[in-house]
């Protein structure tokens, strides 16, 4: 499409279910009530001048270009502080209302640079056109000298601040405040001398509090704020929509290009998943697609101690077929397997599977999404009867109470916390269940009504004995128990939480929660109205994952929160394809639509439509793969957009069964930790690269649409077809939309979905079929979809992994704002000016026992093994607590984590490590060693 910007109606729209009828000009419309005039005049057409306006902030009334006649009404009102009535009669051009607008516009300009043809948003500026449609030709008044002359701000990475350019609108400030929430910018001074201000005088962007996420830089009518790529490229000519290939959000995106270079990403205001705004992430960190180090050309090589050799797309795909074609005629059909990707699109994803599946004809396909969220597969299903959240994002405006548990949505979902922020300053009540003081628990306007710090490890223990207080105290929702779920269940589940052995009391030893605070946050819960969860990896990423999740579900059941808007349960999905990849059938044991393989109905569907004969028995999880390399028994991989070596627990398990493997296939965009061991490399595209569709954390499946041509030649679906082709099979796709409509044909859940029909609606929440053909914002709102809802007795169980002399603290780790899973692509950013390495934090009392100072080197140890990172000392963790992240390999934090999971999934119990932290002087030798393979990698990777 060509570049035009989205219309801007200077207010947001009213709810209201009442319209109002009112005449602008001579016509006569008809708008809900609440509506602003401005507003009104703007669905019909007529642009009314405006400065401090727009859409995505509350009415201001404060740039006073925007003035209006109406009869009977003395004055010349704001239109965009003036609601309709019925009757009116506006008029919104008249020779008063030209003369005054010019006047205050002749007092913007005159304390403005006339720089115009150099200015870098020359022809994208609102100040320019306003003074164009108000008809300002000379200014009579002299230049002031309150803003001329100041220096920039130019430390942000991503955008400049002009001092000099800023009319003082306050849109900035406002956006900070009204939509991201994190109230870091100000208006300091008075008159000439007011001035936008990132906090104290001496701080600049990049040191204050601002997060980056944008939304000041696209509320700015100026060119105060600019992003620095507008400036180097210059404004864009045409625009594509797309979705961000982030988190799980989801965010819709327009992206903004001059030719085949990408200028901007500027967040859709029709995206309903973050309706109209970004974070740091989406909106600026995609430089990563040109990065130097992205290999663009298939490479191969014989063992891994030898250099890469560049060859032809048809080399490298019969090369890697010969391979396993040999593989498995040496080893045996089960030899094989393959890895999707959480990253990857939809159709991306189902296309490996089905190569597993029909290709190397064994069901050994396993995908990163089981070490974050199987859990929330098997306790949803098990409870619910779908294996996912039940929510649209939008639902938590509805919520009265919102419960967090394992969760930090300000750096891991920073859009949807910023609405979430937004829902608690307006009222609602916010229960933080985290061994760590996150942002959320204390910020501006927001406070926590109760933060459990609990110990790592008991968050069965922590909701037994919320649900014991529940159950006791009479909270719980008896109709709607005996209407919605199996009474027999829930009275078995209620008689064991109501042991005195499960009351706060009896566990706070366990869990190190006040027994007080938890009654009150369990009362709080059952009685406050619509309560909502949201959980995320602190939850499922334990040897008790899954036990959670259903314990989640059984409190959700017990105070009847679910099956309406406000309430649910709602899990975070930490990448941006998460839930896709899962219902796309990337499990050893599931086919599309969770339908397990020994089901004879559900393979039968398959085996029609692919015309093979599937394997009914599940295959091998990642786990079970690399224990079996090292036995000798599976000898080849293909991983599709992961980098296990880095990501996956137990770092030299991880490598020792990737260098007993004979063929490593990684397809990435960089050759990544895992490729250190990797026999074939193919390039893979970025989501700018291709089309296809995502499905964020709310089951919604969004558009993915290539806005440039892929670097590398193929996008990466048509990668997994070269594969299959190769290998036998005679794949005819030659559009995603293809792939789709098989994913329809064959998965009950997505029986409506299509390109055609995204196009129309703009995204859709499966289960779309032909009872809700436009899809399913709010799940189990008659029922549950497996019938009665059922309550599972979950008993607390510790963790195998404990503390002692010799390891007595315990390690839980964790994401940053800056920074995406392993850091592959943010750090190739410039996101790397906030969070440059991974830190060690740690509580007072325990660097000041360790004689450790902020800064100081620290050795890591555990009973796997060791690494060394930087400390930084913070209350923010709990006595016993330290916690890090894992964006950056040097730090090889998963060296330190051990092989325990989930008992139902085997999620990795990353969460929970007993360590013991010493001071050091650097890195281990086996950090070193680990980067200086990487270099040599990198140095191939820019060679090529």
């Amino acid at each position: 499409m060509g570049y035009e910007p989205q219309p801007d109606f200077g207010t947001p729209a009213s709810d209201a279910a009442e319209t109002i009828t009112l005449t602008i000009d001579g016509r006569e419309t008809s708008v809900p009530a609440g509506t602003t005039v401005m507003r009104a005049a703007a669905e019909i057409g007529t642009a009314i001048p405006k400065l401090c306006a727009t859409d995505s902030l509350k009415q201001f009334g404060s740039c006073r270009l925007c003035l209006v006649e109406i009869d009977g009404r003395r004055g010349t009102p704001a239109s965009c502080t003036t609601p309709v009535e019925s009757g009116m009669v506006v008029r919104t051009q008249t020779p008063v209302l030209q003369k005054l607008r010019k006047g205050v516009m002749e007092l913007y300009i005159s304390d403005h640079p006339l720089d115009c043809l150099t200015c870098a948003a020359n022809g994208d500026c609102e100040l320019q056109d306003q003074a164009g449609a108000v008809g300002l030709r000379d200014v009579r008044y002299g230049a002031g000298d309150g803003h001329l002359g100041q220096a920039k701000d130019q430390s942000n990475p991503y955008f400049d601040f002009d001092p000099s350019k800023c009319i003082v609108c306050s849109r900035c400030v406002r956006a900070c405040d009204e939509v991201q929430g994190t109230f870091a910018l100000t208006i300091d001074g008075m008159g000439f001398d007011s001035k936008v201000s990132a906090g104290t005088p001496v701080d600049d962007f990049l040191s204050s509090e601002c997060v980056s996420c944008g939304a000041c830089v696209q509320a700015c009518p100026t060119a105060t704020l600019t992003e620095k790529k507008v400036v180097e490229i210059g404004t864009p000519d045409r625009s594509v929509v797309t979705t961000c290939a982030y988190c799980g959000v989801g965010c819709t995106f327009r992206a903004e290009m001059r030719g085949e270079q990408l200028v901007r990403m500027v967040p859709w205001k029709d995206g309903k998943a973050n309706r109209g705004h970004s974070c740091v992430k989406g909106r600026f960190a995609w430089g990563y697609a040109n990065h130097s180090e992205r290999v663009l050309n298939p490479m191969i090589r014989a063992s891994i101690d030898q250099p890469w050799r560049e060859v032809s797309w048809d080399e490298a795909l019969a090369h890697a077929a010969a391979e396993i074609h040999r593989i498995q005629g040496k080893y045996g059909k089960a030899s094989v397997g393959g890895i999707t990707s959480s990253r990857c699109t939809n159709e991306e994803t189902f296309l490996v599977q089905k190569l597993v599946r029909a290709g190397f004809g064994n069901n050994n396909v396993d995908t990163c999404a089981r070490v974050c969220h199987s859990p929330t597969g098997y306790g949803l299903k098990t409870t619910f009867g779908t294996s996912a959240g039940t929510q649209d994002f939008d639902s938590v405006m509805q919520s009265d109470v919102i419960l967090i548990i394992g969760a930090n949505p300000t750096d891991g979902h920073p859009v949807f916390a910023s609405r979430m922020k937004r829902r608690l300053r307006q009222g609602a009540k916010l229960i933080v269940i985290d061994p760590r003081r996150t942002d959320i628990v204390r910020s501006p306007h927001i406070e926590a009504a109760h933060h459990l710090p609990l110990r790592p490890g008991t968050n069965v223990a922590v909701l037994t004995a919320m649900a014991h207080v529940i159950v006791t105290e009479g909270l719980a929702d008896e109709a709607f128990i005996r209407e919605r779920c199996d009474w027999d269940e829930y009275s078995h589940w209620a008689e064991f939480v109501a042991l005195p052995r499960n009351a706060p009391e009896a566990l706070a030893p366990v869990t190190n929660v006040d027994p007080t605070d938890l009654r009150e946050a369990a009362r709080l819960y059952a009685t406050g109205g619509n309560g909502a969860i949201y959980y995320g990896l602190g939850v499922t990423e334990h040897s008790q994952g899954s036990s959670t999740v259903m314990a989640i579900a059984n409190l959700a059941m017990a105070t009847g929160n679910i099956g309406r808007p406000g309430v649910g349960v709602n899990p975070l999905r930490g990448q941006n394809n998460v839930q896709g990849a899962c219902d796309m059938g990337s499990f050893p044991h599931e086919l599309s639509g969770y339908r397990h393989v020994s089901d004879d109905n559900a393979r039968a569907l398959f085996e029609v439509d692919w015309g093979v004969t599937i394997d009914s028995e599940p295959g091998l999880r990642i786990p079970n793969m690399l224990d079996a390399a090292v036995d000798g028994s599976f000898k080849a991989l293909y991983v599709q957009g992961e980098d296990i070596l880095q990501s996956d627990p137990n770092t030299k398990h991880v490598s020792a069964g990737l260098a007993a493997m004979e063929c490593v296939i990684v397809h990435d965009l960089f050759l990544n930790e895992t490729a250190n061991y990797a026999h074939i490399f193919l390039p893979g595209s970025t989501f700018l690269e291709k089309d296809g569709t995502f499905t964020n954390a709310e089951r919604r499946i969004q558009p993915v649409r290539k806005v440039m041509t892929p670097l590398n030649g193929l996008a990466d679906w048509e990668v997994t077809q070269g594969l299959a082709n190769a290998l036998g099979l005679d794949w005819r796709y030659t559009h995603p939309s293809q792939i789709m409509d098989e994913v329809a044909r064959l998965t009950p859940t997505f029986a409506g979905v299509s390109f055609a029909k995204l196009d129309e609606l703009g995204s859709m929440q499966w289960p779309a079929t032909a009872a809700m053909p436009g899809g399913t914002p709010v799940m189990h709102i008659d029922g549950f979809v497996r019938g009665k809802g059922k309550f599972v007795v979950t008993d607390y169980i510790p963790t195998d992994e404990k503390t002692g002399p010799r390891f007595p603290l315990l390690l839980t780790t964790g994401r940053i704002l800056s920074h995406y899973n392993v850091g592959a692509q943010t750090r190739r950013t410039e996101n790397v000016a906030w969070h440059p390495e991974d830190l060690l934090e740690v509580h007072p009392v325990d660097a000041e026992d360790r004689g450790l100072k902020d800064g100081d080197w620290a050795r890591l140890s555990s009973r796997s093994g060791e690494t060394t990172l930087r400390v930084q000392v913070t209350d923010r963790v709990a006595p016993g607590v330290v916690y890090t992240t894992f964006h950056h390999p040097t730090t090889q934090a998963n060296v330190i984590t051990t092989d325990y999971s989930d008992w139902a999934t085997n999620c990795p119990e990353y969460k929970v490590t007993a360590v013991q932290v010493a001071p050091s002087n650097g890195p281990t030798d086996w950090q070193e060693k680990y980067e200086a393979l990487g270099k040599r990698s990198r140095r191939v990777a820019a060679a090529s």
